[in-house]
């Protein structure tokens, strides 16, 4: 199985996005929603923030150990987005608070992106 997430991860990556290039902290790629997040580990809930120029602040309450809160994140944005696990790709940032993430044909948007798209 690890060859499989390695595997889409080089793909995500070869298809990312710049986050300084993108004009707003979201973009679609035909039925991808391309996210550029903040991310705070260690908060005291899970929630969907404000954006903050060209990144969405997200706050996980798992603290950040060799990439756990990055996995705790994408279970709980899974969740808000509505769709599987397997369909959320950290591009890039899986140990660090600047992620870019590629969400599947999201079935739900959180109102900070519905408001705008």
């Amino acid at each position: 199985m690890a060859a499989k997430k390695n595997s889409a991860e080089k793909t995500a990556k070869k298809i990312s996005i710049n986050p300084k290039k993108m004009s707003s902290f979201f973009a679609w790629d035909g039925d991808i929603l391309i996210l550029n997040v903040l991310g705070t580990p260690g908060a005291k809930q899970d929630v969907i923030g404000k954006v903050k120029g060209n990144q969405l602040k997200i706050s996980v309450t798992e603290a950040p150990r060799a990439g756990k809160a990055t996995d705790h994140m994408v279970k709980f944005l899974a969740k808000e987005f509505d769709v599987s696990t397997s369909d959320i790709v950290v591009v890039f940032g899986r140990m660090n608070i600047n992620k870019q993430l590629r969400i599947k044909a999201p079935k739900n948007l959180p109102s900070v992106i519905a408001r705008l798209a």
